[in-house]
């Protein structure tokens, strides 16, 4: 479940980091594209094809991680996701193929966390991007977008390692390839609202100030 965003200095593990180019930058996107592909992919394998071919693919899928890395975090997530794929290859089973949001998941949710400890925070670098001077309110206000953002990440692991562990394939495959999906855009939807009334709130009191 994943879609690329930014990296800067500080050796801080970013979310999703913007590749280099070339080879690099091929690889990010196919893994983004890959990864949001991927429960379909295996519901609709299911009946057809085995794991072990599966597992073939997210072995390629990790690789690709590996190559549009550009530090050790991403590669450790890019290693685990490798880890997955040699058991359900090794077990011709798909339990272990389905715990790949799992990981995907954990891996954001340590980034994040990562960028709340070292700083800046993920979605403050974000904001940078449009807004490189942002006054203190905004710092602060997106360090607690990014601590919404690891709670989001920790319950939704939570919830798709549930869905592989003890739902059906149907199941699965409908939280993890659509729901989760669907709350994240409302996640975003609700920070938009949000962050429009902060800021309204934000310019009214510097209008009253210099009045």
């Amino acid at each position: 479940m994943i879609a690329a965003h930014v990296e800067r200095g500080g050796g801080v593990p970013e979310p999703l980091p913007m590749p280099r180019r070339g080879w690099p930058a091929l690889a990010a996107v196919a893994v983004v594209l890959a990864s949001l592909a991927y429960p379909l992919v295996v519901w609709l394998a299911l009946g057809h094809v085995g794991p072990r071919w599966i597992a073939c693919g997210l072995a390629g899928l990790a690789l690709a991680r590996a190559a549009a890395a550009r530090e050790r975090f991403w590669l450790a997530a890019a290693a685990a996701v490798l880890l997955l794929a040699a058991v359900g290859a090794w077990t011709d089973g798909w339990v272990a193929l389905k715990l790949y949001p799992v990981v995907v998941n954990l891996a954001l949710l340590g980034a994040f966390a990562a960028s709340l400890r070292h700083g800046p925070s993920a979605i403050e670098r974000l904001a940078r991007l449009r807004e490189p001077a942002l006054p203190p309110a905004a710092i602060a206000y997106t360090r607690r977008v990014t601590q919404v953002w690891c709670g989001f990440f920790a319950a939704n692991a939570a919830i798709s390692a549930a869905t592989a562990l003890w739902a059906d394939a149907a199941g699965w495959a409908l939280y993890n390839g659509l729901i989760a999906y669907l709350l994240m855009g409302l996640l975003m939807g609700a920070e938009w609202l949000v962050r429009r009334r902060v800021r309204a709130r934000s310019d009214g009191a510097a209008g009253a100030r210099r009045d």
